[in-house]
C-alpha cells in the first residue's frame, strides 16, 4: 500500500458521465461545458487545486442501439450521445494545468498503433510527461457500426490488441537515450544510431518506420485497463500500470484484489496496481445527500436505464418482462444479466427494471452517500481494507459535485496525513507512484 491515497476523476466527454440524464439536473453545467474549452480549464484547474494525480476520459466511440435494435433513446435522452473525441480536449487541459495527469480512451479497434502513439507521445512531450491511454479492445456494436469494421470474436479482439502493443513499444522505444543532439554547430540535429526502425510485419499490422515524436520524460503514456475477463486479466497484468474496477461493494473489491494479484503472480512477478471506481454523493446530512441520489434516479426514464445497459452487455432486453424476477426468466441474456448484477444489488429476488435502473444511475459504481466525513471515512476505509493503490472518482452532476469533494471531503483526508499536501513529482507516473 501506498503512503496515501491517489485520485483520478472519471469522465466522459459526451452529456453524461456515469448518471444518466444528469445534463438536464438543474444545476448541471455539462453541456455548457462540451460547448466551452474555458469550462473546462477551469474544471481541470479544480482538479488540480485538489492535488488529483489525474482526469480520465472513458469513451464509447459510437452510438449505444442494442434496446429495440435503435439509435433513437440514446439519441433522444443524450445517453452518452454525443461523443466528443477526449484526445481533442486533452490539448486544452494540458495549457491549463502544470501538475495534473491527463488520460484518454482510445480503441485498438478502428485505429493504427502508429497514429495513436504519434498523438499521445505528442501530447506527453509537450506537457512534459503528464498523458497516460486507457487500452480498450472495442466490444460495443456502435463503435464497428460507426466505423465500418467487423466484429472480431471476444479472444481474437484480445490477440489483436496483444500485436497492437507490440508496435506500440516497438516505437516508443525507438528513439534511445542521447539521440537528439541537436548540435547547432555542426548542424547534426539527431544521431542515426540511436534510433531504431521499427519493421513490423505481423497478422494485423504493417508498419515500416522510426518512433515518431521525441520521448517524453516518462518516455510513454502511463497505461491503463479494465479487463474483466480472464483473457482480459491476462492482457492488463501484461501492459497496464494501473488497472480500473467496478466492485460495486468492499467484500467484492476485496475478493477482486486477492485474485487479480494472485493471477498477476502466477503469471509473473508484475503485478499492476489497482484502481476502484466510487461516486461520492455528498449533502449536509445523510439524509440530504440521500435525496439528491432520489432526484437524480427519479430523472431517468425505463428505457434510458434499458438503453444503457443493452449496450454495455450487448444485449436488447426490449421484449423482456420489467417486472417478473429475473431469475426467472431463462433466456441467455437474463442469465449474464444476473451475473452482473448480482455482484451490485446482492443474491436476492430483483427484477429488470431494478437492474437497470441500478445501472443507469451509476453503472454499478459504489455511490459512497452521506456528509464529507462519512464518505472519507467510507474512502478510507476501502483504501485500507483492500490495498487498493487508487480510486477512480466519478461525478454526479458537474462541476458542483467536484468542486464539493475537493472543497469538503479532500481536506479531511490530508488531516488523516492519508491524501497529499503537495505533488510530489512533474510526471503522470511520478505522481501515482507507479
Amino acid at each position: 500500500m501506498d503512503k496515501h491515497i491517489h485520485l483520478v476523476s472519471f469522465l466522459i466527454h459526451s452529456p453524461v458521465n456515469h448518471t444518466n440524464m444528469s445534463w438536464a439536473h438543474p444545476d448541471d453545467r455539462r453541456l455548457q461545458m462540451m460547448g466551452d474549452v474555458h469550462l473546462w480549464q477551469d474544471f481541470a484547474r479544480t482538479l488540480e487545486r485538489g492535488l488529483f494525480d489525474g482526469l480520465f476520459f472513458a469513451d464509447t466511440p459510437g452510438i449505444l442501439d442494442r434496446h429495440r435494435d435503435s439509435m433513437d433513446d440514446a439519441i433522444r435522452c443524450g445517453v452518452c450521445w454525443p461523443t466528443h473525441d477526449p484526445v481533442v480536449l486533452l490539448s486544452a487541459l494540458v495549457a491549463a494545468t502544470s501538475h495534473l495527469g491527463l488520460a484518454a480512451t482510445v480503441s485498438t479497434g478502428p485505429s493504427h498503433p502508429y497514429g495513436l502513439v504519434r498523438q499521445l507521445s505528442t501530447l506527453d512531450y509537450l506537457s512534459g510527461g503528464r498523458i497516460g491511454w486507457n487500452i480498450v479492445t472495442g466490444h460495443l456494436r456502435g463503435e464497428h457500426r460507426a466505423y465500418g469494421l467487423p466484429i472480431l470474436p471476444h479472444d481474437e479482439r484480445y490477440e489483436r490488441a496483444e500485436e497492437y502493443m507490440q508496435v506500440c513499444y516497438a516505437l516508443w522505444d525507438s528513439v534511445g537515450d542521447g539521440a537528439i543532439v541537436a548540435d547547432r554547430e555542426a548542424g547534426i540535429f539527431a544521431d542515426p544510431a540511436r534510433v531504431a526502425v521499427v519493421d513490423h510485419d505481423g497478422k494485423y499490422f504493417r508498419c515500416h518506420t522510426a518512433g515518431p515524436t521525441w520521448p517524453s520524460p516518462q518516455r510513454r503514456p502511463v497505461l491503463f485497463q479494465a479487463g474483466t475477463s480472464d483473457r482480459g486479466q491476462q492482457f492488463s497484468i501484461r501492459h497496464a500500470d494501473l488497472v480500473f474496477a467496478v466492485q460495486p461493494r468492499l467484500e467484492g473489491m476485496k475478493r477482486f484484489i486477492a485474485e487479480f494479484t494472485a493471477t498477476a503472480r502466477a503469471q509473473g512477478d508484475r503485478v499492476p496496481a489497482v484502481s476502484f471506481g466510487i461516486q461520492p454523493v455528498l449533502g449536509g446530512t445523510e439524509a440530504e445527500a440521500q435525496r439528491h441520489i432520489d432526484a437524480l434516479r427519479e430523472r431517468i426514464p425505463i428505457d434510458v436505464a434499458l438503453t444503457r445497459l443493452g449496450g454495455t452487455l450487448g444485449v436488447d432486453f426490449s421484449a423482456m418482462e420489467l417486472d417478473q424476477p429475473l431469475r426467472e426468466m431463462a433466456t441467455e441474456a437474463s442469465q449474464g444479466l444476473m451475473k452482473a448484477m448480482t455482484s451490485m444489488l446482492g443474491d436476492r429476488p430483483f427484477t429488470l427494471r431494478e437492474a437497470a435502473m441500478h445501472y443507469g444511475l451509476s453503472i454499478g459504481i459504489p455511490q459512497l452517500v452521506g456528509t464529507p466525513e462519512q464518505v472519507a471515512d467510507r474512502i478510507e476505509e476501502i483504501w485500507r481494507e483492500t490495498g487498493c493503490h487508487a480510486f477512480n472518482v466519478t461525478p454526479t452532476i458537474n462541476p458542483g459535485s467536484v468542486e464539493d469533494f475537493v472543497d469538503q471531503v479532500v481536506p479531511i483526508l490530508q488531516k488523516r496525513g492519508i491524501y497529499r499536501t503537495e505533488y510530489e513529482g512533474r510526471t503522470f507516473r511520478e505522481n501515482l507512484g507507479l
